[in-house]
């Protein structure tokens, strides 16, 4: 037993030793890198309408930020009219082409919403008219305004 002792102790001293020699890596703890800021995409139709439903509009986002839908303008003491939505999501802002039939005639109109909170609210400015288009004079000046809000509503099966 005595001679167990001195040598446990020798044969301990060497494994420390050792152990110092080697310099311990810090443990490396695997990190997702920081994505860049993503746009959330609105997966299948959604839809928004006016309080008094005089103003409803339902389309799809693709991964391109591209819009396609449908809006429809029913206000009281003018014709109704109802078309498609072709255009861009621009950060908050839709910009799109509105096709429609009034009266029999066939009209495009660029309209604007600002996406606000989980509403869309309508835009308006200065426009003119070059090749059968309507068009806003300059984006940046755009108004718009509150009483013009769209709250997102259920999509209707058609």
């Amino acid at each position: 037993m005595k001679k167990l002792f001195p040598i446990s102790v020798i044969m301990l001293t060497f494994f420390i030793s050792c152990k110092k020699d080697q310099v311990a890596e810090p443990v490396q703890i695997p990190t997702n890198a920081p994505k860049e800021a993503e746009i959330a995409v609105p997966a299948g139709d959604q839809c928004f309408a006016s309080a008094s439903n005089s103003i409803a509009i339902s389309f799809n986002v693709n991964s391109h930020q591209e819009v396609n839908g449908k809006l429809t303008y029913n206000i009281s003491g003018k014709d109704k009219n109802e078309g498609t939505l072709i255009g861009n999501m621009k950060g908050d802002t839709l910009i799109a082409d509105y096709t429609f039939m009034s009266e029999g005639v066939t009209s495009v109109r660029e309209v604007a919403f600002l996406q606000n909170e989980g509403t869309f609210i309508e835009g308006y400015g200065d426009v003119v008219d070059a090749n059968g288009k309507v068009s806003f004079k300059d984006k940046s000046k755009l108004k718009f305004d509150q009483t013009n809000t769209l709250v997102k509503v259920d999509c209707k099966a058609e």
